[in-house]
């Protein structure tokens, strides 16, 4: 990735964090409301992916998705260049950095299992499709 993009997502995650912070009379943010940023900006990130066809035209490709607390993500995306691949791909680092800050914040855990990464993707049926 290019780095004007991370630096850009590191801003919004800062500024969201910042933001977070001023809304409520204790000075942080509660449980719920990090776990409400962290869906919403998933089902955006889940929505954008789901709206990827492959053809002739488009390459299919996978991210990293999610950071679970021993490390890692939790799986990975399989999406078409016939999407905004540099929202995506900044939407899934910004998603990645709140949910690492998330889970230090609360003590998050979870099974320590790596998530298969793909061998490959290929176009099925107008659809990418992981290979393992």
């Amino acid at each position: 990735m290019r780095p004007i993009p991370k630096f850009l997502g590191l801003i919004t995650v800062l500024c969201l964090l910042f933001a977070a912070c001023l809304s409520d009379d204790s000075g942080t943010s509660s449980h719920e409301e990090d776990l409400e940023t962290l869906n919403a900006l998933k089902t955006e990130i889940e929505t954008l992916v789901s709206s990827s066809v492959c053809n002739d035209n488009t390459e299919c490709k996978y991210i990293a998705f999610g950071s679970k607390p021993c490390g890692g993500p939790w799986t990975y995306l399989i999406y078409s260049t016939s999407i905004d691949t540099d929202e995506l791909e900044s939407k899934v680092e910004q998603y990645n950095q709140l949910e690492a800050i998330f889970n230090a914040q609360y003590g998050a855990v979870s099974d320590c299992s790596v998530a298969a990464e793909p061998i490959d993707v290929i176009c099925e049926n107008n659809v990418c499709v992981a290979v393992y």
